[in-house]
């Protein structure tokens, strides 16, 4: 009979080991850390970086998988939404993402040294993109305004997962956040003002399921009037034209979001796997 017991035990493991989620399949995906070329190639940069990390998360950094942003991969993105272009000694900030603390998504900025985009922000944006679970932690060893760190969180996510996130998606989320920080810096719009702005006008117009530019400006600009925030029409037009292009790659958000729920998922993730484990062991 123990015999049997154990074969049971040893068969059950194998095929829990058939079905665990690609994130969950082995602990060095489950923290990624993505580094500015520039703060990588600099020791003591990349020192300030990982200390920064190890005192937010309580992590230990040598497990962790890691990976270079240089200024190409932040080039293709903002090169076709701002114009901007960055050299390799321009590319600072530096993300970790954590997806063994996923019951909720959660931000934890560097304020010192992140001047412009906000944890909210960055959860705004993240969820924009189809992400719900993970901590994020965002630093730079130098000021920087952290608009390209969402580059290396959104490659954190696709490592840790070993799910591609569409460029579709990739390049509204980006327009989000440099739509953002150009506001924040150019107005005297509070980050946290605008952030709000931007989560109750992405649910209305989710809600009534439109993608009409002037129906979102209008609801901008209603917006605006009942809440005192003082947006140029310009302002409202590049939001209208952002959260537009958000809403217009809803399909390809709702199938990323399917692929990575198994991963990130805390039902289907490490919980119920510890869960079944245990009653594997228990008997």
């Amino acid at each position: 009979m123990r015999k049997t017991t154990i074969g049971i035990v040893i068969l059950s493991i194998i095929m829990i080991g058939m079905v665990i989620p690609a994130g969950f399949s082995g602990e060095a995906n489950s923290v990624v850390i993505t580094y500015g070329e520039t703060t990588h190639a600099n020791s003591n940069y990349k020192a300030d970086v990982d200390s920064f990390f190890k005192s937010q998360s309580n992590l230990d950094l040598s497990s962790a998988t890691e990976k270079i942003i240089t200024a190409n991969d932040v080039n293709k993105i903002s090169s076709s939404i701002t114009g901007k272009t960055y050299s390799s000694s321009q590319i600072f900030s530096s993300a970790l993402v954590d997806l063994n603390d996923n019951s909720k998504l959660q931000v934890s900025v560097d304020k010192s040294k992140i001047t412009t985009i906000t944890g909210d922000m960055y959860i705004s944006a993240l969820k924009s993109v189809g992400i719900t679970s993970g901590h994020v932690y965002v630093t730079s060893p130098v000021s920087a305004t952290g608009e390209s760190a969402l580059a290396g969180i959104m490659n954190c996510y696709e490592v840790a997962t070993n799910v591609e996130i569409p460029e579709t998606v990739k390049e509204a989320a980006n327009n989000e956040i440099y739509t953002q920080a150009e506001i924040v810096e150019n107005s005297n719009v509070s980050a946290d003002e605008l952030s709000k702005l931007v989560d109750d006008v992405k649910e209305v117009v989710k809600e009534n399921n439109t993608t009409d530019h002037q129906v979102i400006v209008n609801i901008i600009y209603n917006y605006t009037v009942n809440n005192n925030i003082n947006l140029t029409n310009n302002d409202i037009e590049n939001l209208a034209t952002s959260i537009e292009q958000i809403q217009n790659v809803q399909g390809d958000v709702n199938n990323y979001e399917t692929k990575v729920s198994g991963v990130l998922n805390n039902t289907t993730g490490s919980d119920s796997l510890k869960n079944l484990l245990n009653g594997i062991f228990n008997k």
